[in-house]
């Protein structure tokens, strides 16, 4: 065994035995679309006397933090997002209208003194030490807590000089609930001169109380005690909120005075709420997927490359483990789309395996009987000339990775974050841990002399294939690009005639879904649902008892009004998703999601044009474009929802389509500059032969995952597998027959009029495989 290889060992033992040591003690952070919870994000606005910026928000996060807290959710998230919003999660909190009150709520609390009445014309009795005289521009008029109105003074006295506050209930005197507060030492005196100079007022007169406004609205006005004389006050700095309060509203009162005032005013403009069943059925469905999933890629490999393949599957196995270690280990929000691409990356993992292990069986043809130890020097030269495939294939995907971490919202974030990881670590799993154990195998004698078992000996169906047939490939490339160009109209009228069902992500809205105790028919639902006013609604199934419901931006009553329409035909019905987007939100979501694409096509156009020629960056782009467009087609054609998570899987495809289009021009440009000067379309077409076993046996392991996904993962997953699903079969379709015929037909363009379409004539004595300039 080799230096290289003994450190390449050491290293891949040292980083599964810590990855297994992350994994047995600590716990993923599950998101709330798998534990159930609320999320929720707050739109901070301007308001008279503060701006909506970086500081005030953040203010508004230490207030809402304090505010959560006192509600008791265990484990809470509050984060500024952006410059002026607050994102929120509550695990466990079902019934967001409680919290939404709560948290939104401005809770301006100040205290003035009472001037009288607006329609007050008695003369002011004379007091015993007349108060300083409120300007006219000072005074306000508003609602007190009994429904009538009061003129109130200015005030100098406002609720950051309250230290505590908490609901007490008196049961003895009948008083019932009421909020105590307590004062700082600079309020204190404050209230003191308040409350003393209310008391120079005689009894039952009105400006004998002192009013207590929240939020613009009087909910308190007490009288100042008989007992207090003027200019006294009160001395204990310590007051108490009256009036008619049940136990809930006087606790509710009692957070917001003790969390704080916000800054600025809040505006719920995102709302998410996850039953903490659907969340187990999630995470029940993605784990049978991965399993069955995974378990048929390690066959499949198995079968392909023999012995070299079930190291590789056993290799697979521990970028799992290193993987789901890095994720907990980092604190990455484990969602379900996140869940979703963790499953993706280990068929996408088996990419790297593949490409080695068909590059070092073109070399163990070559040099078999000019070597005494052909299947070492080959596996050591598969891993070395495919390297520059793998890097600039998974760079194209971090791409995409990158833009949904950078412009995604919520799930769709932690997707690209999850996404991000399998990659990195599909690289080293491939690299050093089915590198290290397919060398160490490579030195014993039995693996060497036997090519059956090795899997490195053996020709392949495929390749064997194409070494009998030598298709003519790229005689005529317009035609190829015809078919393209026929089928990418197909899905551009199905835009047209159709439309795109985009979700209430990109349009605003709210969506509901709800589980039923009995059957209920569609058309049955939509009857219930007009007849009680929500004739609008757009209402879908997936099973006989689970209903989605899509409509406007619906309050909280509309919401149970629903509900109680639903189950009056259902029975017992239980809401298990909850999706509230408010209009701008979804406007720049949109608007997000159209610059991700756009930023795609502009990154990895300048990525591939630095690392190939601008035909070779221009075709692969346009092949990545013919697969969106073709995937948004037929989305469009079989009606299904263009949301959040089919961006996702929209961005996924681009960074496979355009990895597929590397490995095949990274091909095309080692066969071409072995012969400078000559036409392209001899490398071009050995290129494509030689690449097509690895596209055919990657493409499988990808399928096998994203088939799981689709029949076992439910119905949260199965829109997205379908995405990919597509988006490989044509991706694969167009990495050869759209990129190759677009970069021959820019060549045929160059000035040096290289290359030419024509067929080459082979020279004398040489076969049609030699014509093509393929080795297969």
């Amino acid at each position: 065994m080799t230096r290289a290889t003994t450190v390449r060992a050491v290293l891949a033992a040292v980083v599964l035995l810590v990855s297994l040591f992350v994994t047995l003690t600590m716990s993923p952070r599950l998101g709330l679309d798998l534990q159930g919870g609320t999320r929720l994000v707050l739109q901070a606005k301007d308001s008279p006397t503060a701006k909506a910026d970086r500081e005030s928000t953040d203010r508004t996060v230490e207030v809402l933090r304090q505010r959560i807290d006192a509600l008791g959710v265990a484990e809470p998230t509050v984060t500024r997002s952006g410059e002026d919003r607050v994102l929120i999660e509550l695990p466990d909190v079902t019934d967001p209208r409680e919290a939404a009150e709560v948290l939104g709520r401005t809770a301006q609390l100040t205290f003035h003194p009472v001037l009288g009445v607006p329609d007050d014309a008695a003369p002011d009795p004379k007091p015993e030490s007349k108060p300083d005289s409120e300007s006219e521009s000072e005074e306000l008029v508003l609602p007190d807590e009994s429904g009538g109105r009061l003129r109130l003074g200015a005030s100098d006295l406002s609720g950051a000089g309250v230290k505590d506050a908490r609901a007490e209930f008196d049961g003895q005197r009948g008083a019932g609930w009421s909020v105590s507060l307590d004062f700082r030492d600079d309020a204190s005196r404050d209230w003191t001169r308040l409350t003393g100079e209310a008391a120079c007022h005689p009894p039952q007169d009105e400006r004998r109380r002192v009013a207590i406004v929240l939020d613009e609205k009087v909910i308190s006005s007490p009288q100042v005690s008989p007992s207090v004389t003027c200019g006294a006050g009160l001395p204990s700095g310590t007051t108490q909120i009256t009036g008619s309060f049940s136990a809930d509203e006087a606790k509710n009162l009692a957070l917001l005075i003790k969390g704080g005032a916000l800054p600025v005013p809040v505006e719920v403009v995102e709302q998410r709420t996850v039953g903490p069943t659907l969340g187990a059925e999630a995470i029940s469905a993605s784990a049978r997927a991965a399993v069955i999933g995974a378990g048929l890629t390690a066959l499949f490999i198995t079968f392909v490359y023999r012995l070299f393949g079930g190291l590789a599957a056993l290799a697979l196995a521990g970028y799992t483990l290193i993987s789901y270690a890095a994720l907990v280990a980092l604190g990455v929000t484990l969602t379900l789309p996140g869940l979703a691409g963790f499953v993706l990356a280990i068929g996408m993992a088996v990419d790297a395996n593949v490409l080695a292990f068909e590059r070092a069986r073109e070399e163990y043809a070559s040099r078999s009987g000019r070597t005494s130890r052909p299947l070492r020097s080959a596996l050591a030269a598969g891993f070395r000339n495919a390297r520059t495939a793998v890097v600039d294939s998974n760079v194209t995907t971090l791409l995409a990775a990158g833009l949904l971490f950078g412009l995604g919202s919520g799930p769709v974030k932690g997707f690209g974050v999850t996404l991000a990881i399998g990659v990195l670590v599909s690289m080293f799993s491939a690299l050093v841990i089915a590198r290290a154990l397919t060398e160490m195998a490579a030195g014993s004698r039995f693996v060497t002399d036997f090519p059956g078992v090795n899997g490195i000996g053996l020709r392949g169906r495929v390749r064997t294939y194409l070494t009998r047939r030598a298709p003519q490939l790229f005689r005529r490339s317009r035609r190829w690009l015809g078919v393209s160009t026929v089928v990418v109209a197909l899905a551009l009228l199905g835009v047209a005639l159709r439309g795109l069902n985009l979700g209430v992500e990109f349009t605003g809205g709210r969506l509901m879904e709800y589980s039923t105790s009995r059957p209920v028919g569609i058309d049955t639902a939509r009857t219930a649902l007009a007849d009680a006013g929500f004739a609008d609604a757009e209402v879908t199934t997936a099973g006989d008892r689970e209903l989605s419901v899509r409509t406007g931006d619906t309050g909280d009553r509309a919401e149970a009004a629903i509900r109680d329409a639903l189950s009056a035909e259902g029975g017992a019905t239980t809401k298990v998703r909850d999706d509230l987007i408010g209009p701008s939100l979804g406007d720049e979501l949109r608007r997000h999601a159209l610059i991700a694409l756009g930023i795609a096509v502009g990154a990895q156009l300048l990525y591939l044009a630095v690392r190939f020629r601008w035909s070779f960056a221009v075709a692969s782009v346009t092949a990545m474009v013919h697969d969106v467009v073709i995937l948004v087609g037929v989305f469009a054609w079989l009606g299904r929802p263009i949301d959040g998570i089919f961006l996702a899987a929209l961005l996924t495809v681009i960074g496979y389509s355009v990895n597929d289009s590397v490995v095949v021009f990274d091909r095309v440009r080692e066969l071409w500059a072995r012969r400078p000067g000559s036409p392209l379309l001899p490398a071009a077409r050995a290129a494509v032969l030689q690449t097509v076993p690895r596209t055919v046996n990657t493409g499988m392991g990808a399928l096998f995952i994203l088939t799981a996904l689709a029949v076992l993962g439910g119905d949260s997953l199965r829109d997205f597998a379908l995405a990919l699903l597509i988006g490989i079969c044509v991706g694969t379709y167009s990495s050869v027959f759209t990129a190759v015929p677009v970069a021959l037909e820019m060549e045929s363009r160059r000035k040096d009029g290289a290359p030419t379409r024509q067929r080459q004539r082979p020279k004398p004595g040489r076969g049609r495989a030699a014509d093509n300039g393929a080795r297969v």
